[in-house]
């Protein structure tokens, strides 16, 4: 089934651009490069007969009903949320060792730290992932990793209520040409890295899942050392239902694997 949405892509520039968080200190501030907002249409996957795999697609939605309740209070519930991202990473890409090292939960309200990401964009290009294998593993266990095939894969959970706003889009990697990437600075307090803006394309295809729950997920490539394409994706605005209000709040975990 075809639906339409909103999303703002980012555009070419003759130098480098960057994104700025937490901009002079002041958490969730943001300092942008131009975007352009964009109609688009996509397919939902929920009702579409053709699944969306990760390995044909970079990116697959499945049920994975989570044991842990109190997501986001504290950090008591990591632990246990990691051994299930673990399992279900073992399970759904056959991956043989995953670090996870990082969760962020982002709601869809002016006043919080982390806000949906409302840009078309993969969180690494090919030098920041490098990179980031460093800072995560040290340099001689990132050289061990590096001799074989290794992945930073993405896992996104709705938490506490139905997705009806903001849901997360992609971009199927079968319909972007490599000039549509382009490289971007990520500039934090702390650290400097590098990402993938992807600029506006009528040959994208998009696809989401429609009213995702808690108890959905969606699994997602950001970058392989072997070839397989990064995902482009965004929140996209748009609302399912006009006469629900509840707010889109859901957790992104970031994990590095080793096949």
């Amino acid at each position: 089934m075809t639906q339409t949405a909103i999303v703002n892509y980012h555009v070419h520039k003759p130098s480098r651009q960057a994104f700025e968080l937490d901009a002079g200190g002041i958490p969730g501030n943001l300092i942008s490069p131009e975007l352009v907002s964009k109609k688009i249409t996509l397919r939902d996957d929920r009702t579409n007969d053709a699944k969306a795999t990760f390995k044909a697609d970079s990116v697959e939605f499945a049920a994975r009903a989570s044991s842990v309740k109190n997501i986001g209070g504290g950090t008591d519930w990591q632990p246990a949320y990691n051994k299930e991202l673990t399992r279900l990473l073992k399970d759904k890409v056959d991956a043989k060792e995953v670090v996870i090292f990082d969760h962020t939960i982002r709601t869809d309200d002016p006043d919080a730290d982390r806000k949906p990401a409302r840009n078309v964009h993969s969180d690494y290009s090919s030098t920041g992932a490098k990179q980031r294998l460093v800072d995560i593993l040290g340099t001689n266990l990132a050289a061990d990793w590096s001799n074989g095939h290794y992945a930073f894969i993405n896992i996104w959970r709705p938490l506490e209520a139905t997705i009806n706003s903001a849901p997360l889009g992609f971009v199927m990697p079968q319909s972007v040409a490599n000039e549509d990437w382009i490289l971007l600075d990520l500039i934090y307090p702390d650290r400097k890295g590098q990402i993938l803006g992807l600029a506006a394309n009528p040959k994208h295809e998009w696809i989401y899942r429609s009213s995702m729950t808690p108890d959905d997920v969606v699994i997602f490539n950001i970058y392989d050392n072997r070839g397989q394409p990064a995902i482009a994706h965004s929140a996209l605005d748009r609302v399912e239902n006009s006469e629900i209000k509840s707010i889109r709040k859901s957790i992104e975990s970031r994990t590095l694997v080793r096949y």
